[in-house]
């Protein structure tokens, strides 16, 4: 099969560049992917992949069954959102929707899983199960589509016995892949505060509550919440991105609105962590006379890779890549909802080095000129198909 795979990787490498250059051009918002679904729906109609449409609103799941279709299940995700970023490469697909980009690299994701999907249908005498295949909206936004994929029964009929996903990783040279077993990414909740004093004249603050004032002491207390309360064996970050009130020089505002984020590497301490956050916010605003509300709306959890999946995986990608192209990650603090199904079934995410020519790279995601070495299109839906080939006849992995 390793033979069959690098072959077809080859074979449909244009075909799948094609793709990717046209949903490059046609970017659209999470959960208003209409355009890119149907696209992807067209494509998989088109090779004779069953699939059903309109899961969480514009989510796709398809299948393809093997030779011993009930024996065992894999499955493959990729997302399909694009960020709110103005490109700003001067390329022949170059976004043609204003304020819109492929900035994250699901352009490369999505066509990555058609070029798996292409390859493992041609191939689906010799599988020893099915493969199914999750085309998922709104990754870059609250609360994740995976969640609403999920909540929709994208687990279910067959449920899988593992998932995997990759994601662009322009640190490492085209031809590369990533992997870390175990905690890799970190939840990722919101944190909305907003304290209410009373306003006047700058000149005369013992007649005010001062939001200002005491948004200060907050901002700068919570901190203690990382520092004092955390085990500093659990990463953890707490950061405040926005803070806004007040409107001249000699006035007390009414008001200010605080937002942030808390990001960690444990589910116990993440909720946690939001009771100190939030008893800590009520009492220094209650101290100085000020109300206050705030909300910490539940994000992204933890994304674990199962440990036994991804040392297979890592073994997978030594038998396809080389073992020399293949990298040991470290942890990371930012979010990805992929987190959701590793919580429900055994996960791998990994990463595909995207760098040209093996450089550094020029830009890094969520950036308006990010862009990729489109070489690594094999690597991803090849990865991709071997890894789903190879679990589905992996005599050791699920018993």
């Amino acid at each position: 099969m390793l033979a069959t795979i690098k072959n077809k990787t080859q074979t449909y490498f244009s075909e799948i560049r094609e793709i990717r250059q046209h949903i490059h051009a046609h970017p659209e918002l999470s959960f208003h992917e209409f355009e890119t679904a149907a696209y992807v729906s067209a494509k998989l109609k088109e090779w004779g992949i069953p699939h059903t449409t309109g899961i969480a609103g514009t989510g796709i799941s398809g299948i393809i069954e093997g030779k011993n279709p009930g024996k065992r299940c894999i499955a493959l995700r990729a997302d399909m959102d694009a960020l709110p970023i103005e490109e700003k490469n001067e390329i022949a697909y170059k976004s043609q929707n204003k304020g819109v980009m492929h900035a994250c690299g699901h352009d490369v994701h999505t066509s990555c899983l058609l070029g798996a999907a292409r390859i493992l249908n041609d191939m689906k005498d010799e599988l020893e199960g099915s493969v199914k295949l999750i085309f998922q909206p709104g990754e870059e936004m609250h609360p994740g589509g995976a969640s609403l994929m999920i909540r929709d029964g994208v687990l279910e009929n067959p449920r899988p016995d593992a998932i995997f996903a990759l994601h662009v990783y322009p640190h490492l040279p085209s031809g590369t892949a990533g992997f870390r077993p175990g905690r890799y990414m970190a939840s990722a909740d919101e944190i909305y505060i907003t304290i209410e004093g009373k306003g006047g004249h700058a000149a005369l603050p013992h007649q005010t509550v001062d939001p200002i004032a005491i948004a200060a002491l907050l901002i700068t207390g919570l901190q203690q919440v990382v520092s004092r309360k955390a085990n500093p064996l659990v990463p953890s970050v707490l950061t405040f991105g926005k803070i806004q009130g007040g409107f001249a020089t000699n006035v007390i505002p009414e008001k200010v609105e605080i937002l942030g984020t808390f990001r960690t590497m444990d589910e116990t301490w993440r909720y946690e962590a939001h009771k100190w956050i939030r008893d800590f916010t009520q009492q220094t605003c209650a101290a100085y006379g000020a109300t206050v509300s705030i909300d910490i709306p539940a994000g992204y959890p933890c994304v674990f890779n199962d440990p036994a999946l991804t040392g297979r995986a890592i073994e997978w990608a030594g038998e396809y890549l080389g073992t020399p192209n293949v990298h040991a990650l470290d942890m990371r603090m930012a979010g990805e909802d992929f987190s959701f199904y590793t919580h429900h079934v055994p996960g791998c995410f990994f990463r595909i080095g995207t760098s040209h020519d093996g450089a550094e790279f020029t830009a890094p995601v969520h950036n308006a000129h990010f862009n990729i070495d489109e070489n690594a299109l094999m690597t991803g839906m090849g990865m991709m198909a071997w890894c789903a080939a190879r679990g589905l006849s992996d005599p050791f992995l699920f018993g």
